[in-house]
């Protein structure tokens, strides 16, 4: 049977994976996706405590959760087009065009 640890132990590995993930990468698209993961990892958090406590508030909140990563990716995404237009390069450390 499995119980709701082990979907927290679960969710855990993938945070950390996803922290890991942006905390190391230089490609700007990597640091998106490991930020969905992240998103993902909580989102399987919410789901496993709305289970284990026979609430659906934890449910709900996932899609509110999904919509905001959806919007998060395509802003990201369009900034990321622009960016490389510009500099023909999505590295994170090259992107200084804030500066002035």
């Amino acid at each position: 049977m499995i119980s709701v640890y082990h979907y927290m132990t679960i969710a855990a590995i993938l945070f950390a994976m996803g922290t890991y993930g942006v905390l190391t990468r230089k490609n700007a698209i990597v640091i998106f996706m490991c930020i969905e993961l992240m998103l993902n990892s909580v989102n399987l958090t919410f789901i496993a405590l709305s289970r284990h406590l026979n609430n659906m508030d934890g449910q709900i909140f996932v899609f509110f959760v999904m919509t905001v990563a959806a919007a998060e990716a395509a802003v990201g995404l369009a900034l990321m087009i622009s960016f490389f237009r510009n500099r023909e390069s999505i590295d994170v450390e090259e992107i200084d065009l804030l500066k002035w």
